[in-house]
């Protein structure tokens, strides 16, 4: 098995996997309805059950916000989650042809199904250029997947030459069927660390689970169910592993592709720049700022964080407000800190 700094270890990482440990795939969910409600669903309130579209972050209204958001990271490929993606087959079906029609066929798509889509469905996905499918399988189902409507779905995702695999929380269970039908169509199983959200919490407690320590949300017990297992293509994805690789290595993707010339990327991927608030563009002229190293904005002058710094005593002296803002490089992205001089 390798391993990563997060904890996450795998002997096979199905190319969607390998996409995201490099922060180039894009996370499309393409609506939260389901109905299936799992207890130990991370989903938030804002999305669970709601009928919406994000691509990352980015609320969906238009084709134009995903190809947008997909560009400004410079993605890869693309993952459809949701909710139940298969719920709207349709709108799945557009958007896998509106990714691969703009970034061509190399653009790995890979969805998740909480459902055992039969093969026309399968076809219709496959037609359009889908390239990889998870199946998630519920728990009760789990020990006797070979006797389940599942087993089929697979079979055909298989013919059809999906890459095939089984993506569920890495939690106690019989796994012998699920390893023995991996076995058979040569597929993958990607076990998640369980963790702990705003939005199951409460019912994960009533299951008996508990936080791996004060400061971590991943369930104890769930990392060391992966361990157990035996498999020819099995991933553990860590709980760290999405703050500490996949996020931090968008990140970075998205500044590197994003940033103004007068930006600091960090090593975490965000940007750190100088705000000026105040009528002092003046003093920037008149020190020899080129207009390459600010911009105007919304009443404020944005520069380089070394300008700001020189400049900060003539600044203040000139009644502006003068401060250093590091934040995340995506459209409207989160201040992390504002330090004022």
């Amino acid at each position: 098995m390798e391993t990563d700094n997060s904890g996450s270890f795998f002997n096979y990482l199905p190319e969607g996997c390998r996409l995201c440990y490099k922060g180039a795939k894009m996370v499309l969910f393409v609506t939260g309805v389901c109905g299936k409600n799992c207890f130990y669903c991370p989903v938030s309130n804002e999305r669970r059950e709601k009928d919406v579209v994000f691509a990352n972050e980015r609320p969906v209204e238009k084709d134009e916000d995903v190809i947008e958001e997909a560009l400004s990271m410079d993605a890869l490929g693309t993952g459809i989650t949701g909710g139940e993606p298969l719920l709207r087959l349709e709108r799945v079906n557009h958007y896998i042809k509106l990714l691969k029609n703009r970034f061509g066929k190399s653009h790995h798509i890979h969805l998740y199904t909480a459902l055992a889509p039969d093969k026309e469905m399968l076809g219709s996905l496959k037609k359009v250029g889908l390239d990889e499918i998870r199946f998630h399988p519920p728990q009760n189902m789990l020990a006797n997947i070979d006797r389940t409507h599942y087993r089929e779905s697979i079979l055909a995702a298989c013919e059809l030459g999906l890459s095939t695999g089984i993506e569920i929380p890495s939690i106690p269970n019989d796994f012998r069927s699920i390893l023995l039908l991996l076995e058979e169509v040569d597929g993958f199983l990607n076990l998640n660390e369980l963790e702990f959200s705003e939005t199951n919490a409460t019912e994960l407690r009533k299951r008996g689970f508990v936080p791996l320590n004060d400061i971590s949300s991943a369930a104890s017990g769930s990392k060391e169910t992966a361990v157990s297992l035996q498999g020819s293509k099995i991933h553990f994805c860590s709980s760290s592993f999405k703050d500490a690789v996949q996020f931090r290595e968008r990140l970075k993707r998205t500044a590197r592709m994003t940033a103004r010339d007068f930006d600091e990327i960090t090593e975490d991927g965000t940007i750190v720049y100088g705000i000026i608030v105040g009528k002092c563009l003046g003093i920037l002229k008149d020190a020899g700022v080129t207009d390459d190293m600010y911009i105007l904005s919304r009443g404020s002058i944005e520069t380089a964080w070394w300008i700001v710094d020189d400049l900060a005593e003539e600044l203040k002296k000139a009644g502006c407000s003068v401060s250093v803002i590091e934040r995340y490089p995506v459209k409207n992205g989160m201040i992390v800190e504002k330090t004022p001089f």
